[in-house]
This record gives C-alpha cells, sequence and structure tokens, in this order.
C-alpha cells in the first residue's frame, strides 16, 4: 500500500474504522451515551459522602477495639504492674515496729475472759 492508496482507505486510514464514519468529537456516532466515561461525577458529593461515612465507621471501631483491649488489660492480673517492688516492699518494713510498752495497760482494760477456752471454728462447746 502505498501513500495514495492510504488516502483513498475509508476512515481516513485508520486500520479497523473501514465503514465507519469518524465524529468531531471522537466518538462513534452508534455509541449510546458519549459522557458515560463522566458518569460517575454525577454522584460525586453522594460517593464522597459514603466514603466518608465508611472511613468514619472504621475509626468507631478501632478506638472501642481498643478501648476493650485497654479493658481487658486493667481487669488481668500482671504480677510486674499490680505487685509493690521490693524496695516499696523493704520501706514499709522499716516502718513496722513492735512496741510493748503499752501492752499491759491494753491488757487492765479489756474486757476478755483469760480462762475461755480456745475458739476452735467448727467445734461445739
Amino acid at each position: 500500500m502505498n501513500g495514495a492508496d492510504i488516502g483513498k482507505m475509508p476512515g481516513d486510514g485508520v486500520p479497523g474504522s473501514e465503514g465507519k464514519d469518524p465524529v468531531a468529537n471522537g466518538h462513534a456516532e452508534n455509541e449510546s451515551n458519549p459522557f458515560a466515561e463522566y458518569m460517575w461525577m454525577e454522584n460525586e458529593e453522594e460517593y464522597n459522602q459514603q466514603v466518608e461515612e465508611e472511613l468514619l465507621e472504621q475509626e468507631f471501631l478501632e478506638r472501642c477495639f481498643q478501648e476493650m483491649l485497654d479493658e481487658e488489660d486493667q481487669d488481668w492480673f500482671i504480677p510486674e504492674r499490680d505487685l509493690p517492688s521490693v524496695g516499696q516492699i523493704q520501706q514499709q518494713l522499716n516502718g513496722l515496729s513492735v512496741n510493748d510498752g503499752n501492752a499491759e495497760e491494753i491488757l487492765r482494760k479489756s474486757i476478755l475472759n483469760p480462762e475461755a477456752k480456745e475458739f476452735v471454728p467448727g467445734m461445739k462447746y
């Protein structure tokens, strides 16, 4: 095919366009809606709102899940977190003292019976 033959081809020499007349806007005449590729813009506001709602819902679910995990961590007994350290225990022990100086005064004021038998649970007297 030479240059003269290309000019005689229907469709202005574009292969595969034989028998089809070109249209000025680049779309074929038999195409039902030449703006089909732009139709998504028609509902752009609704689409944006839907995507925003989905993102907010996802964020809400993630926050709820994290709160649930935090509550679960608080309910569990974790020795490293919940028990006092050795230093704290030592400090408490140093603060304790035994003072027998007023034991005799406590015994004098007591209204308990010193002759009573020792209490044993479950035993009948």
